[in-house]
């Protein structure tokens, strides 16, 4: 049975501590636990700004453009403007799909300094905007010009934006094509127009709200009482939120970082999203990451390390990462802690979800199937506490990696480059032996799971209910069935649990 390396089980357990102190989970930290909190919190500026770029310098007592401060003026390629769109309180049903939670007065709005993007290149921009929004619009035809392309360097700021994401792309380059019949889980958004780059030895702090639906145009039912048809003007979901194909990286070494907190999602594209490398971490009161073309949009992670705990205060739910297209996860390190109290997972797909490398912890209440990929994984169903910590061990007993989870959960995938083997393994809680079975080899293997072991409904806390009907996208041993390696998975003694198996995939 071979290890996982002891650099990606450093960097979880690193990462992880780090997440769940940032939670309140009571965990005592030491002094190194401390330092790496200070850095992921307290912005700082990372590299100069690279030869060419707009160096763009955020301040609440006024914005300055390479050393000038910022012109007022629509047609420059920066300027400034208090000219937010958000969700106006007081509307009536035409006006919009939101609620009075989502709407916001016209002085908060007014409160907000927006700094707007309309011209292509590479823009540099560090400091603190405690009301602001960072806008990107190239304008008509964007969309069809391979050239309206903006790379935002983010090299040490803190945004915060109460009514609305606070960084958006409007119109840039599209890379991708919205066809349905000609859609793809293989996507290529290196030409995309809209990007964001971590500088090297940065900290980004991003504190974002949303824009509920505001219509362009209704149709009225013939006594006026109800809408029957509408057309979309705005609705923007994440703290960061693209309406074009968008990427994000780290700079050359990729050790920059960028905290985003999200009322509603974390990180949205409304096509394609693709990771390339940097460090992300994500607290959201949904989603952490939504891609959101129905039957297109591909999530795509590369690189770097991801992290991602959704607290479910919106409204009560939210998965880790969500695409409503396929998710292809290739490289880097992804942690996705989908919502304590919901049916939701750590990753969720409707078109499949491909598993080709990289480290995946992902904890939730429901089980998206992998659908293909070349790397195997584990799936494990036992109810665990917040602030639990886990170990996954293999049949000899030897550890293979270890964590906690800042989240309540019922169902766990684990996966790692180097798990690779194939046999009996079992899942262990607090010493006790809870489920052993013998695997098949090679993806579809399947298998029969312990006897008693219902699989489609994972324990939920109380209140919580799966929909009827409810499989897992063909549930346990559905889409493929799951086959297996040795392993096994522990807690400490005392940790609440509930009716509990494992089951792995190759």
């Amino acid at each position: 049975m071979k290890r996982l390396t002891s650099l990606l089980l450093a960097a979880s357990v690193l990462l992880l501590s780090a997440c769940t102190a940032q939670q309140g989970s009571g965990d005592q930290t030491t002094d190194e636990d401390t330092a790496a909190l200070s850095a992921v919190t307290t912005p700082q500026a990372g590299a100069e700004a690279p030869e060419g770029a707009t160096v763009i310098a955020l301040s609440d007592s006024g914005v300055t453009v390479d050393g000038t401060a910022a012109s007022t003026d629509e047609a420059d390629a920066v300027y400034v403007a208090n000219d937010i769109v958000f969700y106006l309180e007081g509307q009536d049903f035409t006006y919009g799909a939101g609620s009075a939670d989502d709407a916001h007065s016209q002085a908060e709005a007014d409160a907000h300094t927006v700094v707007h993007i309309t011209k292509a290149g590479t823009y540099s921009i560090s400091g603190t905007l405690s009301a602001g929004q960072i806008a990107v619009d190239l304008g008509e035809g964007a969309e069809e010009d391979p050239d309206a392309v903006v790379t935002l360097i983010l090299n040490g700021v803190d945004i915060t934006c109460t009514v609305a994401p606070a960084i958006l792309f409007y119109r840039v380059y599209e890379c991708g094509s919205d066809d349905a019949e000609t859609a793809s889980r293989e996507v290529d958004t290196s030409a995309a127009g809209a990007n964001l780059v971590i500088a090297d030895g940065s900290v980004n702090n991003i504190s974002g709200s949303y824009v509920a639906k505001i219509y362009k145009s209704v149709t009225l039912s013939e006594d006026g009482t109800q809408i029957t048809d509408s057309k979309k003007l705005h609705k923007y979901d994440g703290a960061v939120y693209s309406k074009m194909s968008m990427n994000v990286s780290g700079e050359t070494k990729g050790d920059g970082v960028l905290n985003i907190t999200a009322e509603n999602e974390g990180l949205d594209s409304e096509l394609h999203l693709t990771i390339n490398s940097g460090v992300i971490n994500i607290t959201s009161g949904d989603d952490g990451i939504n891609t959101n073309e129905d039957g297109v949009s591909v999530t795509t992670v590369n690189g770097g390390t991801v992290t991602i705990t959704v607290t479910g205060s919106l409204d009560g739910e939210g998965d880790g990462i969500d695409s409503n297209g396929w998710i292809v996860l290739n490289g880097g390190t992804v942690m996705a802690y989908a919502c304590s109290s919901s049916p939701d997972s750590g990753i969720d797909s409707d078109m499949g979800i491909y598993l080709n490398g990289g480290t995946v912890i992902s904890t939730g209440n429901m089980l998206d199937a992998i659908d293909g990929g070349s790397q195997t994984y584990r799936v494990f169903n036992s109810r665990q506490s917040a602030g639990a910590a886990l170990t996954a061990q293999d049949g000899d007993g030897a550890e293979l990696l270890s964590f906690t989870a800042p989240n309540d959960f019922s169902i766990l995938v684990v996966s790692a480059p180097d798990r690779t083997e194939e046999g009996t393994y079992t899942r262990w809680s607090g010493g006790a032996q809870l489920a052993e079975s013998t695997q098949s080899g090679g993806f579809g293997g399947g298998m029969e799971p312990p006897e008693g072991f219902d699989g489609q409904r994972p324990e939920l806390p109380d209140g919580a209910e799966l929909p009827e009907g409810f499989q897992g996208r063909g549930g346990f041993g559905g889409r493929g069935g799951f086959g297996g390696r040795n392993g096994a998975l522990q807690v400490p003694d005392g940790t609440a649990h509930g009716q509990s198996s494992s089951q792995g995939t190759v």
